[in-house]
C-alpha cells in the first residue's frame, strides 16, 4: 500500500490516453489558499473603494483646496532626495509593500506553484501577456486616430501614457469576484491570481525600464549590499520585523535615489525571500515565505493601497474636469485599453494556448467563464494610476484625465463582468450544492480525493 503522506504528484506529463485541459480543478490545498487569500483581498477592496471614494468626495466639495494642500505637504530629509510630499511617499514608499508581497506571491508561484510547471505556466504567461499587449497597442491606436491634428511633441506627450491600461488591480477584481461569483469554481480565482501576479511583474518591469529617466550605478550599486543583507537574514531564519525593517529601508532608499522607481525595491525584496518547494507542498508546515506574506499582507491590502488610493483618486469632476476628460485622447484610450483590450487580450491568449496546444477546457468550466474573467481583468486601479502619474505628472491636468478613464474603465469592465458571470453563478451554485451533499465528515469534498487532488495530510 502506497503512504498516503507521500508528496503529491507533480509531474507534467499526462496519463496515457488523456486531454490535456486548461483551468482544471486544482488541489484541496490551493483551494483553501484562494479561499483565505480572497476573504484578506475582498476586506482589503472594500477599504480601496472606501478610501478612493472619500478622496473623490473630498476633492469636489468646497473644501477641496484643503485635499490638494495635504496630498502636496512636503515632509521628510533633503538627504537621498527623500523631501517628498505625502502624495509621492504614498506612490514610491507605501506601493513598495505592495509590490514586496506581489514579489513574495511571484517567487512562491514560479518554485512551488503553477508557474512552475511549464504546462500549467503557459496560460496564465500567454493570457497575461496577450492581456498587456492589446491594451497597450489599443491606446496607442486610439490616442493616435483621435488627435491627429497634435504636432509631433503633443503627441508624443499622449503617448507616454501607453502602459496605464494594462495593469489588473488585483485587490479590486478579487472583491468583486466575491461579490459577484460566491459559488464560481476555485479554478477560475486561481487563474485570476496567478493572471494578476504575472500581470504585477510586467508591469514593474514596465515601469523600470520605460518610466526611468536617468539611473544614477553607484546608488543602484550600493543597493546590493542591504538587498544581500535581507537574503542572509532569512535564509538564516531571522524574521524579527525590526530586524528586517534595517536593509528594507536602506535598499529602498538607494532604488528610490539611483532613479529607477522605488517600488522596484519591493519586488526585489519579495524574489529574494527563500522558497523551499519541500516545505510548499506540506500542510502541515507553514514556509518562511508564507508567514511573511501573512505578516505584510493585512498591511498592504488594509492601509499601504488604501492610502495610496486615497492621494490618488482625488480627482476634480466638477467644473468641468469630466467634459474635458472625455475630449482628452489619453482618457479615451485609457478606456478602450482597459474594457476592450483586456477582454480581448486575456480571451484570446486563453484561446491561443487552447488552440496550438490542443488542450480543452476543463469539463466543469466553459468559454463564457473565461469571457466574464476576461472582462473582469479590465479592472485596473493602483498600478495604472501610479503609470499614469510617473507618464504625465502627478496632479497635472492630464494626469486628472486618466485618472477619472482609469475610475471609469475599471467601473465599466466590472459592471460588464458582474452581468456575465453572475448567470453563470447560477449554475455553479447547483453544482456546488450536489458536492457538498457528498462531503465526509472530514470536511473535504469527495470530488477532491476521487480526482487525487488531496494533498498529503
Amino acid at each position: 500500500m502506497s503512504d498516503p503522506r507521500a508528496p503529491t504528484d507533480r509531474s507534467t506529463t499526462p496519463p496515457v490516453g488523456t486531454t490535456n485541459r486548461l483551468l482544471g480543478r486544482g488541489s484541496w490545498r490551493e483551494a483553501r489558499y484562494v479561499a483565505d487569500l480572497l476573504r484578506t483581498e475582498t476586506v482589503g477592496g472594500a477599504i480601496l473603494l472606501a478610501a478612493a471614494v472619500a478622496a473623490l468626495v473630498w476633492a469636489n466639495s468646497p473644501w477641496r483646496d484643503g485635499y490638494a494642500r495635504l496630498r502636496d505637504t512636503v515632509i521628510g530629509p533633503h538627504a537621498l532626495h527623500l523631501d517628498l510630499s505625502l502624495g509621492t511617499w504614498a506612490a514610491d514608499g507605501l506601493l513598495a509593500v505592495f509590490f514586496l508581497v506581489a514579489g513574495i506571491e511571484l517567487k512562491r508561484e514560479f518554485v512551488a506553484g503553477d508557474l512552475s510547471d511549464r504546462r500549467k505556466a503557459a496560460l496564465p504567461i500567454a493570457a497575461a501577456v496577450c492581456g498587456v499587449a492589446l491594451p497597450a497597442i489599443l491606446f496607442v491606436v486610439t490616442a493616435t486616430l483621435m488627435s491627429p491634428g497634435d504636432s509631433p511633441s503633443e503627441a508624443s506627450g499622449i503617448l507616454r501614457g501607453w502602459a496605464i491600461p494594462t495593469a489588473t488591480d488585483i485587490a479590486f477584481a478579487l472583491a468583486v469576484l466575491a461579490v459577484i461569483g460566491t459559488h464560481l469554481p476555485s479554478a477560475l480565482r486561481s487563474f485570476l491570481l496567478t493572471l494578476a501576479v504575472v500581470d504585477d511583474l510586467i508591469a514593474i518591469t514596465i515601469i523600470a525600464v520605460f518610466y526611468t529617466d536617468t539611473v544614477n550605478l553607484l546608488w543602484l550599486l550600493a543597493a546590493v549590499v542591504p538587498l544581500a543583507v535581507w537574503r542572509l537574514l532569512l535564509k538564516r531564519k531571522i524574521t524579527h520585523p525590526l530586524v528586517l525593517a534595517v536593509p528594507a529601508l536602506l535598499a529602498w532608499g538607494f532604488v528610490h535615489s539611483s532613479g529607477v522607481h522605488a517600488t522596484v525595491a519591493g519586488v526585489l525584496l519579495g524574489l529574494l525571500v527563500p522558497v523551499s518547494r519541500e516545505v510548499e507542498d506540506d500542510p502541515d508546515r507553514n514556509s518562511l515565505a508564507e508567514r511573511i506574506e501573512h505578516r505584510i499582507r493585512p498591511f498592504s491590502a488594509g492601509f499601504a493601497v488604501p492610502v495610496f488610493a486615497f492621494f490618488a483618486a482625488g480627482v476634480t469632476v466638477i467644473g468641468g474636469g469630466f467634459g474635458a476628460a472625455l475630449r482628452d485622447p489619453a482618457a479615451i484610450g485609457v478606456v478602450v485599453g482597459l474594457v476592450v483590450g483586456k477582454t480581448v487580450g486575456v480571451f484570446g491568449g486563453t484561446w491561443a494556448v487552447s488552440r496550438f496546444t490542443r488542450a480543452e477546457l476543463d469539463d466543469d468550466l466553459s468559454w463564457t467563464d473565461v469571457l466574464g474573467l476576461s472582462v473582469l481583468a479590465g479592472v485596473g486601479f493602483t498600478v495604472s494610476l501610479l503609470v499614469g502619474e510617473l507618464a504625465f505628472g502627478n496632479g497635472s491636468e492630464r494626469d486628472n484625465h486618466v485618472k477619472l478613464a482609469v475610475l471609469c474603465g475599471s467601473l465599466i469592465a466590472a459592471l460588464l463582468a458582474s452581468i456575465v458571470l453572475r448567470l453563470r453563478n447560477r449554475h455553479y451554485r447547483l453544482v456546488e450544492a450536489r458536492e457538498t451533499a457528498d462531503e465526509d465528515h472530514d470536511g473535504v469534498p469527495d470530488v477532491y480525493q476521487a480526482e487525487g487532488r488531496l494533498d498529503p495530510a
